[in-house]
């Protein structure tokens, strides 16, 4: 069941960043990111790569040079990690029209929105620039926290920023089941969005 709320609105609301207010990427986007890395024969086994160390990444474990050496099997010159770094970062960064008018709503009704993103540092930077941004009372970052959700530690980190807030006041969104399925266990009220802004506009407003 997706949605595990009440009907009272919450206090606060901490939203995850790509599948919810980011759109996924296209094909054609991860073509080109394979293009440059060379590997746009299997692309299958291209995406394999890229997500197998992308949890240390995410985590800012890994630089950008150490992630894409195990991308790619071999260190990347610079020309190359810099291409490689600016097509990633541009797969994540358009957002859905639809949801950022939600959100928007919420902002001016006064609900505190955090957010919760498993991201890596120059993502995370970028991110920090759009105008979007200014909607989030806090945005926090997996590569500044050092740790990915689903860790407990990340959303505790976001419950310290809304101070006093109990967690059953809070809504958690995630396109993540296993996300929520974590912030549930730390007494969270959870949004598994599966792509339609008219459940979270009702989970986050419920009164209308």
């Amino acid at each position: 069941m997706p949605l595990t709320t009440t009907h009272t609105s919450p206090d606060a609301v901490i939203l995850d960043y790509n599948g919810v207010i980011g759109v996924q990427p296209t094909t054609m986007q991860w073509l080109r990111l394979a293009r440059i890395a060379t590997w746009e024969e299997d692309l299958a086994a291209f995406q394999n790569a890229f997500w197998s160390a992308r949890a240390l990444y995410d985590a800012g474990q890994l630089s950008d040079r150490a992630y894409w050496a195990q991308v790619l099997g071999f260190q990347p010159s610079r020309r190359l990690l810099r291409a490689l770094r600016a097509a990633d970062t541009n797969m994540w960064i358009e957002t859905d029209d639809r949801v950022l008018r939600d959100l928007l709503r919420a902002q001016r009704a006064g609900l505190p929105m955090v957010l919760l993103s498993n991201a890596p540092a120059h993502l995370s930077d970028v991110l920090d620039t759009h105008d979007w941004r200014r909607l989030m009372t806090h945005a926090l970052y997996s590569a500044r926290l050092e740790v990915c959700k689903p860790d407990p530690a990340t959303y505790q980190h976001a419950l310290h920023t809304l101070g006093a807030v109990h967690p059953e006041r809070v809504l958690f969104v995630d396109d993540r089941a296993d996300n929520c399925s974590a912030a549930r266990r730390l007494g969270l009220r959870t949004l598994h969005y599966t792509g339609r802004p008219a459940d979270l506009e009702a989970a986050m407003l419920p009164a209308g």
